[in-house]
């Protein structure tokens, strides 16, 4: 450990990446979640995360990035107290999500099985609501987005993802305390 870091040794230098998640593979380091999640699509080989076809591969790559980087407002909107700027800024990125599932006409942004778009989208699934539930705001509805809303709860209750979040009272507790909203606050 230095300076509360712990350093990783990568091609003969010491490395901080200040990025997480970190996997750890062979020794080895990789950081950002989907590069993470494209490497474990490399790596171990079953159930395939990205699309075979090159151009849906662009297509999910693309999808993804712009999750990373674009729907951020999202999060920032549960966060806002109800600005209406944040809150219609959030719903114009989750349509094109909703207009993307629309278009494909899919279960999944990755078809019938869960992939990268998916995995990519999955804090809109699950602790964006949570989130909106803790903050007492409410946009991410059925009727606004019927197909997003029908995806969030399909990958939610996926064999695949719902035995690994973490569980929903706690999460709520944790975001209401966040959110100044504990024990009637």
């Amino acid at each position: 450990m230095k300076g509360g870091e712990e350093e990783i040794l990568w091609f003969g230098r010491r490395w901080s990446s200040y990025k997480v998640p970190v996997l750890l593979h062979n020794g080895k380091p990789i950081s950002e979640s989907l590069v993470i999640v494209e490497y474990i699509d490399d790596v171990w080989k079953g159930v395939p995360i990205l699309p075979q076809d090159p151009y849906e591969r662009a297509i999910a790559r693309f999808l993804a990035k712009f999750i990373d980087e674009k729907c951020i407002p999202v999060i920032k909107a549960v966060g806002s107290n109800g600005d209406e700027k944040a809150i219609a800024e959030a719903c114009e990125q989750l349509q094109i999500l909703e207009s993307q599932l629309k278009v494909k006409g899919t279960k999944f942004f990755g078809g019938d099985n869960i992939g990268l778009v998916d995995i990519a989208a999955d804090f809109i699934a699950y602790w964006h609501a949570i989130r909106e539930e803790a903050a007492g705001i409410k946009f991410f509805t059925e009727d606004k987005f019927p197909k997003l809303t029908k995806w969030a709860d399909d990958f939610v209750n996926s064999e695949a993802v719902k035995n690994t979040l973490p569980p929903r009272e706690q999460m709520l507790a944790f975001y209401l305390k966040f959110f100044g909203k504990a024990n009637g606050m």
